[in-house]
């Protein structure tokens, strides 16, 4: 197994969560993904998490819209670090995902990201930067994204209002 696991609630989450995998992917993390349903799989649920933490996972990065119970049951499963994502809804935009995700009753933790792609994206910064923390390679390659996106803002700063 990689080194992060993400997670969604079903298929349809993907697109949003992809942000995260590419994320990983440019700083040089492995990671692996799956469909995990809170509601419609939760014994899978449960020993994906076992297995997650026989394996060599080091954080879970977890997508979930509408209700978006996923990352919390995860974290109620797992003492490994838990990121979520609330992806947007048609409903009310994602602003259901993102209460369900954040409001965590104390003592089962859940770091959770901006709705959507930037959300999705930033989990996977998020997880590579745990990862860094015991990892040389990763954390230059961290480091060398972070100049990146200096360079990137400092090349477009004199333009012409």
């Amino acid at each position: 197994m990689a080194s992060v696991l993400i997670l969604m609630g079903s298929q349809s989450d993907w697109p949003t969560m992809r942000n995260a995998a590419t994320m990983l992917e440019e700083l040089g993390v492995k990671w692996e993904a799956r469909v995990v349903s809170a509601h419609r799989t939760p014994d899978l649920l449960e020993s994906t998490m076992r297995e997650a933490e026989q394996a060599d996972v080091r954080v879970v990065v977890a997508g979930a819209g509408g209700a978006a119970h996923l990352p919390g049951m995860l974290a109620a499963f797992t003492y490994l670090p838990v990121f979520g994502v609330p992806v947007q809804s048609r409903t009310l935009k994602g602003l259901d995902s993102l209460l369900s995700i954040v409001q965590m009753p104390k003592g089962v933790a859940v770091g959770t990201l901006a709705i959507g792609d930037a959300g999705a994206a930033n989990a996977g910064l998020l997880a590579a930067q745990v990862i860094a923390t015991t990892d040389p390679e990763i954390a230059q390659q961290v480091k060398d994204f972070r100049l990146a996106q200096r360079d990137k803002v400092m090349k477009n700063s004199n333009l012409e209002l």
